[in-house]
């Protein structure tokens, strides 16, 4: 077979071609069809088979992030629990149960020494959390800026250690009187939950 054979090919009349030229013919069908089973099947299926790959991969990447985790939870359970007897004993630094009256009175003596006027100075109701209580003191003083600059020192300086956090709190001057400021609102200190109240607040969680 020669190419001109392959040019002199006449359509209508396939059956009158030589073998070469048939044998030819065929092998284009061939690859015709080959050619569009791939790009009609294949292909979506290569698709299909990376997209599966790629999906393979990020599971694998998570199953081993994953088990590194698995692996080191007893090391996590450890620091866990470090850092718990870590923040009870710096909770323990705090005043008790039966030191809080005495602080309270303390925090008050701190002011009326630092030269501010409590106008008000009422202790609400305790709340208690996991590891400690909160005890908010409804205040109202009048004093000058750097009086109340030393009642904060006093308090820092108290001999137990005496966190005091303020919400809602306004500070103005009093109309008439230049340089004095009246503070009000609410202040809130803490103190640590003894043992027993530590069962208790269990219990009740239990029963919940």
């Amino acid at each position: 077979m020669n190419l001109q054979e392959i040019r002199d090919l006449d359509p209508n009349n396939l059956g009158q071609a030589s073998a070469g030229a048939k044998i030819f013919l065929l092998a284009f069908l061939v690859v015709i069809i080959l050619a569009a089973g791939f790009w009609f099947f294949i292909k979506d299926q290569r698709i299909q088979l990376q997209s599966k790959e790629r999906e393979e991969s990020q599971l694998r990447t998570e199953f081993e992030t994953k088990q590194r985790k698995a692996a080191s939870l007893s090391d996590y359970e450890q620091q866990l629990d470090e850092m718990r007897d870590t923040l009870r004993t710096l909770l323990r630094q705090l005043p008790s149960k039966t030191e809080m009256p005495d602080l309270l009175v303390d925090i008050s003596q701190t002011a009326l020494a630092s030269g501010i006027e409590t106008e008000l100075f009422e202790p609400g109701g305790e709340q208690l959390q996991d590891f400690y209580a909160e005890q908010p003191i409804s205040i109202r003083m009048t004093g000058r800026y750097h009086q109340f600059g030393n009642f904060v020192s006093g308090v820092a300086s108290l001999a137990r250690v005496v966190i005091l956090t303020m919400r809602d709190i306004s500070l103005e001057p009093i109309e008439g009187l230049p340089g004095v400021l009246r503070m009000e609102g609410t202040v809130t200190t803490y103190r640590y939950l003894d043992d027993t109240e530590d069962a208790d607040l269990l219990l009740e969680g239990d029963d919940s």
